[in-house]
């Protein structure tokens, strides 16, 4: 078996094209890029000139017209699926929750809700932030929307702790193993929040460092709030008078990993498999499309500065309707 991996990926190097040996070269360098042995390397080539075929196949379509988002590589240009599924995700989609049921949202009535939305604008969301090699994407969507409702409750836009709760929400949250915002927000009830300053991000599971007298005023959890599966009338109209929204959406398409820009479409991508956490902070329309705004915590490298837009249509694009929540501070 060891011998056919080998020559499958000296055959991958023997066959790489000068431009690909060239671009394979700047990527290295560009992202720090180093590999225990050569097989590896090999190993490494093969997946990223899949990934360069794959992106320049699809910004042809993009560049012909047929297509209204771009691609573009970026540092997981080398990885598998299944790594990036296991460092850079991290949703549990046990929805479960024995203890309590949340509220659901009722939308509210008789109100003409813009035609746009985006929170970033009015300053209830903090920068773009890196979740690392941890599957904490949970954390941060769950920080994310406390932040933007505290930010309503107080005028202050702090950035919170994702590393109290990867360290501390262990009741249905497991750290970088995986959780959901929803039940972070339950361990919030009542307890409160620190901030990243007094509680820094680590991207790694450790001992519950809680500090109750570091918590910041305004963060503790009342209760919290689902936006019925599905409704993306609902949610709308959510995101426009309440604030950011944590949402899950399904990643496991290529084009999101190498996700450059414009309006990702949800061609192939079923939405009621979802398994990554984000923050929705908006909506829009850019030549009769209309979108979503949504904000990842894969760092500034990816996508639109770290955000991304999805379509917004009927259909649910990529289950980011299938289970939205926030919390009520």
């Amino acid at each position: 078996m060891k011998s056919i991996f080998f020559t499958v990926t000296l055959l991958a190097l023997s066959t790489a094209t000068p431009s690909f040996k060239d671009e394979w070269t700047s990527f290295k360098k560009q992202h720090g890029k180093s590999y225990k042995s050569q097989a590896e390397e090999n190993l490494r080539l093969s997946v990223f000139m899949d990934n360069m075929k794959f992106i320049e196949e699809h910004n042809a379509r993009f560049e012909a017209g047929m297509e209204t988002y771009y691609l573009r590589m970026n540092s997981l240009g080398d990885m598998l699926s299944e790594e990036v599924s296991f460092f850079l995700l991290g949703l549990n989609e046990d929805y479960s929750d024995g203890i309590e049921q949340p509220m659901e949202f009722i939308p509210p009535a008789n109100i003409a809700i813009p035609e746009s939305v985006d929170w970033r604008k009015i300053g209830a969301v903090t920068p773009v932030k890196s979740q690392g090699h941890c599957g904490s994407c949970w954390a941060f969507s769950a920080t994310g929307s406390m932040e933007g409702q505290l930010f309503r409750k107080t005028g202050k836009l702090i950035p919170l702790s994702e590393q109290q709760l990867i360290d501390c929400d262990r009741g249905l949250d497991n750290g970088c193993g995986g959780g959901l915002a929803f039940h972070a927000f339950r361990y919030l009830k009542d307890r409160g929040l620190q901030s990243e300053d007094t509680y820094p991000y680590e991207a790694k599971d450790n001992k519950c460092r809680f500090n109750e007298r570091k918590v910041v005023n305004g963060t503790k959890v009342r209760s919290w709030t689902i936006i019925r599966n599905g409704d993306l009338d609902a949610l709308q109209k959510a995101v426009a008078t309440v604030g950011p929204i944590s949402v899950s959406i399904n990643t496991k398409s290529k084009s999101f990993r190498f996700y450059g820009g414009g309006i990702l479409t949800g061609d192939g991508c079923d939405p009621s498999s979802v398994n990554h956490a984000v923050l929705l902070v908006g909506y829009g329309s850019e030549n009769g499309k209309d979108y979503w705004i949504v904000k990842n915590s894969w760092n500034t490298w990816w996508g639109e500065k770290g955000y991304i837009r999805f379509e917004r249509n009927s259909n649910n694009t990529c289950g980011i309707a299938t289970h939205p929540s926030y919390p009520l501070l």
